[in-house]
């Protein structure tokens, strides 16, 4: 079984300061992992994923995240916020790839 853990449960930040959103991961396998972004009245939008490879993930809007396997770890930042960045980000595990995005979804929604 795995699971993510958000330790930021709400972030302020100034127009174009940095952002730091963390997200720790518990897994005895392999695992993918991704973040997504939910603006306001609209749906979950993939924003960055690691699959395999190299540990930093450039994403969506200048976003990204590492990848640090030794701090199970897959903190999401980003160098300069802006306005438009207000939304919800959640962090997602899975130990398959999911074949669909809509698969994906389905799998964020639950955890």
């Amino acid at each position: 079984a795995q699971s993510v853990t958000q330790l930021d449960s709400q972030v302020s930040v100034s127009e174009e300061a940095p952002v730091l959103l963390r997200c720790n991961y518990s897994s005895s396998v392999s695992v993918y992992l991704f973040w997504y972004v939910q603006y306001p009245n609209q749906g979950l939008q993939l924003l960055l994923k690691y699959l395999s490879g190299p540990t930093l993930v450039k994403g969506i809007n200048g976003f990204e995240a590492e990848f640090k396997k030794s701090e199970t770890s897959f903190h999401l930042r980003k160098p300069s916020a802006h306005i438009s960045d207000m939304a919800e980000y959640f962090c997602a595990v899975s130990d398959t790839v999911p074949e669909t995005a809509e698969e994906l979804n389905t799998n964020l929604l639950r955890c």
